[in-house]
């Protein structure tokens, strides 16, 4: 039993009854004294009478005032309750800790009913909480509106309140002069003093109860704090499990929930056995058992159907989802273009599922992540022959560029170039189009030109054997492919080198293919800074002639082995283009070849190079020199090293033939020296 319960319950503790009602209200006497004590004594009563306005033959009362006791007004149980047809009332105080406080309330009329309900609602009468900073006495006000009917007031216990006048009548209140009230009363925290049953008389009991000098005892009680007031007081509960008196000794009683409640039977949960304060259910274990492998059993199957079912439903969307990419992204163009006739059985660009795809890249595994570009990822994969390729994402294809998209695949699967990246097959179920080409070992050119290091470089024959092959690459496309393709995106980083550092064209994922009577294509600007013809970011003409610019920027590449921009040189400068060409025109072309190479090669060779990578630079596209001519005079120039290399290997052959016939000679002419011959005759061993 907790603190707060109607003053006649408290009063009992301790040997006397206050009462806060006109009558003895008999339905509040709960009998919780002590065995042998009385329930009884005296007639002192607390009174909290009603507050009437404009009510004939009705005096309006002072609220109950309970300063210098230990009680205070329950905010959890009583309400202030305002009574009447348009009424608005306002209840003022102070709390313990001076705080001036207050509620209030305005009730509404009904035309067509004139009883009280809900007064929550707010219809006849309206109700609101009092302030919870313990609350000893108040005033109340109402302020008049139009209607001067009799109105009424009052803090009252809130479930007597419903009890007696839910659906009454208005007037249900003009005989009445008190109601009952719910207080509160707590002990002080500091008390030095216990209660021992009948060691104290009520009269002490009374006189500790009002100077608040009494504490907790028992095992079975606790104490404490009580948050409903500002002051630091406690109050005596029992414990749960536990019911009865707390301000008795043993007063606390253990509950019997097996009995009372019989909660395992409820639940289905064994035998209840009780326990002090608590109860446990005891289960059997050959029925729990049972019980448990029954409802496993039976909770298995669904879920293993659901699995199922679930895997099922997730299967046939995933075909039904790669059948719309595999149409949306131009599929049966592409296997119509490869079930013709006309194209080459071998050539033919085979085409992978999203499942074989998934199984070559491990799930696209970001530890294959080869590199990441403008036009997608590319990964490295396993073929099930185990056969390396690399497999390219491509970014989101534009819809209304799909058919565009397939023919470009459909000719590069045809391209057959030994130094072009060979188009293996693609994979067109999933949301972007995924291409696998031939895997190149040995990285990009780029990586060898200008992250040089002592173990390895390119050296000059090699530097200009591979201009000489992408030349021919590009010549091939341009020039021998059934439809011209341009490539759009020459760069060092998009040419690969083997295992036996032979070039290799890659990356033609912004190719156009253009018609045999077409001169240029017309597109938005797309490429790299640095590699950008001129003309084509003026004109979004893109030709032949753009590629052959971009490929002139490699060559510089090749000579000089400096990046295509850069910020540390001035800016007219910033553009290794522009600043190869500079330098040309002022004779310091040897100023900047890269020093590697400059000791290697002749600086004729050089300066044709130069002189073709120049051509290729020039501003006008019509003055530029074609791939084909590009690839002839670097063929050229490449022979001419051979044929130097071949004399140079000749004359040392002849050169060493002519030292050692001569040594012969020396040896015939003195052969009696013995020790002469073993020298001549070791230089053929």
């Amino acid at each position: 039993m907790g603190a707060r319960r109607l003053v006649v319950v408290l009063v009992h503790l301790v040997g006397f009854s206050w009462l806060i009602t006109k009558n003895a209200l008999p339905s509040f006497a709960l009998t919780i004294g002590k065995p042998g004590c009385q329930t009884e004594c005296g007639n002192i009563q607390f009174r909290n009478p009603i507050t009437f306005w404009n009510c004939t033959h009705k005096e309006t009362r002072e609220a109950l005032n309970l300063t210098g006791s230990p009680f205070l007004f329950s905010a959890s149980e009583n309400m202030f309750t305002a009574v009447s047809c348009n009424v608005r009332a306002l209840m003022s105080s102070s709390s313990l800790d001076e705080v001036e406080v207050s509620a209030g309330c305005k009730s509404k009329c009904s035309t067509t009913n004139h009883l009280l309900k809900n007064c929550l609602d707010g219809v006849n009468c309206c109700q609101t909480t009092i302030p919870s900073y313990g609350i000893k006495t108040f005033s109340t006000t109402f302020q008049h509106e139009t209607d001067k009917t009799c109105k009424y007031a009052f803090v009252v216990d809130q479930e007597w309140f419903i009890s007696k006048f839910n659906n009454t009548k208005l007037d249900s209140f003009r005989d009445m002069d008190y109601v009952p009230a719910t207080l509160e009363w707590s002990l002080n925290r500091y008390s030095k003093h216990q209660i021992y049953g009948t060691n104290l008389s009520a009269l002490q009991l009374t006189r500790l109860l009002l100077n608040n000098s009494i504490r907790c005892l028992g095992d079975s009680s606790i104490s404490s704090v009580n948050q409903t007031a500002a002051l630091s007081v406690q109050g005596c509960y029992c414990k749960d499990g536990f019911e009865g008196n707390p301000y008795l000794l043993d007063g606390c009683q253990d509950i019997n929930e097996c009995q009372i409640y019989h909660p395992c039977h409820m639940h289905g949960a064994g035998t209840c056995v009780n326990t002090i304060g608590s109860y446990k259910c005891r289960k059997s274990k050959v029925k729990t058992g049972l019980i448990g492998f029954g409802s496993g059993l039976g909770a298995l199957f669904p879920l293993i159907g659901s699995w199922y079912l679930y895997n099922f439903i997730n299967e046939a969307k995933a075909i039904k989802r790669r059948k719309q990419f595999f149409k949306r992204n131009g599929g049966l163009l592409l296997q119509q273009q490869i079930s013709s006739e006309e194209v080459n059985f071998e050539a033919k660009t085979e085409l992978l599922n999203s499942k074989d795809l998934q199984k070559v890249t491990d799930n696209f595994n970001r530890d294959r992540v080869l590199g990441q570009g403008g036009q997608g990822t590319v990964y490295k994969g396993m073929l099930a022959d185990g056969k390396i390729v690399a497999v390219k994402k491509s970014k989101i294809v534009d819809e209304e560029k799909l058919t565009e998209f397939i023919n470009d695949v459909n000719i590069l699967s045809q391209i057959n170039h030994r130094n072009v990246v060979k188009l293996l097959g693609c994979c067109l179920e999933t949301e972007v189009p995924h291409l696998v080409y031939e895997f190149i070992p040995n990285g990009t050119l780029s990586e060898y030109i200008h992250d040089q290091n002592e173990e390895f470089h390119l050296t000059w024959e090699m530097r200009l054997r591979i201009a000489t092959e992408i030349a021919g690459a590009l010549s091939y496309l341009h020039s021998a492919t059934p439809i011209p393709i341009y490539h759009r995106d020459i760069k060092s980083s998009n040419i690969l080198l083997d295992e036996k550092f032979r070039a290799k064209l890659a990356d033609f994922g912004t190719s156009k293919s253009v018609a045999i009577d077409q001169t240029h294509v017309a597109t938005m600007v797309d490429g790299t800074f640095g590699y950008l013809d001129p003309e084509y970011f003026q004109t979004s003409q893109y030709t032949d002639k753009s590629d052959v610019y971009s490929f002139g920027v490699v060559i510089v590449e090749l000579l000089t082995g400096q990046k295509p921009t850069c910020l540390k040189r001035s800016k007219e400068g910033r553009s290794l283009a522009t600043y190869f060409i500079m330098c040309m025109e002022e004779n310091r072309l040897f100023d900047i070849i890269d020093p590697q190479i400059l000791k290697e090669g002749k600086n004729e060779q050089m300066l044709e190079v130069a002189n073709l990578a120049k051509r290729c630079l020039n501003l006008n596209g019509r003055y530029r020199p074609t791939m084909k001519e590009v690839a002839t005079e670097l063929e050229a120039i490449q022979k001419s090293i051979k044929t130097v290399s071949d004399q140079q290997n000749f004359e040392e052959v002849e050169s060493l033939r002519t030292e050692i016939a001569e040594a012969w000679n020396v040896s015939n002419t003195i052969g009696s020296n013995p020790s002469t011959s073993i020298d001549i005759a070791s230089l053929f061993d």
